[in-house]
């Protein structure tokens, strides 16, 4: 039998990035697929908390297998900033394009560009909580390149790459990534667990 799993997000870009690293007998429900139309507060002051909120809400009001994940991408030169807040960094419309100019323009100067991105997802799954994390580094470009992927890809460059996570095709993306590597661990543990 299939274990059907919810990914607690609204994020069509993310859900379609996890999807195809999920294999096909854990079918993967999104919050929509489920009914769950509420905006799921991020109020925590850590990836890992922020996670946890959200898997937390769809465990307890469905009933159902859950992991959610939380996000940010952390600049040395700014005290990890954005971190939790790289969604919201230039409001909380969560604009990406005015993020990405906030951060430019934050940067403009700096001599120091490195940065992270980090994934921590929190799993809830027969009462227990379980928690994976990923991170890739790289540093921040002085303008934006690419058209693929959301959020700050288009000025994050990976080390070992001489091209931003929006020129790469989503399959070489996937090799490397935060939340590839944080999912690639979730598959892990369910293999070993169900």
């Amino acid at each position: 039998m299939k274990q059907e799993i919810v990914f607690a997000t609204n994020n069509a870009h993310k859900l379609s990035e996890v999807s195809v690293l999920i294999p096909e007998k854990y079918p993967l429900l999104s919050l929509s697929d489920i009914g769950c139309t509420t905006d799921i507060p991020e109020t925590a002051e850590t990836l890992e908390g922020n996670a946890l909120l959200k898997a937390t809400f769809v465990s307890e009001q469905y009933g159902l297998a859950c992991f959610s994940d939380d996000t940010g991408l952390e600049v040395e030169a700014l005290d990890n900033a954005p971190g939790i807040y790289s969604a919201r960094y230039a409001g909380d419309d969560k604009n990406a394009e005015a993020n990405m100019q906030k951060l430019l323009k934050e940067l403009n100067g700096k001599r120091n560009r490195k940065a992270r991105f980090r994934t921590v997802i929190a799993l809830i799954m027969n009462g227990e909580t379980h928690f994976f994390e990923g991170a890739v580094y790289g540093i921040i470009c002085e303008q934006k390149r690419g058209k693929e992927g959301f959020g700050y890809d288009p000025i994050f460059m990976p080390d070992g790459y001489t091209q931003t996570f929006a020129e790469l095709p989503l399959s070489e993306k996937n090799k490397i990534s935060h939340r590839a590597k944080a999912i690639a661990q979730l598959v892990s543990f369910l293999e070993k667990n169900s």
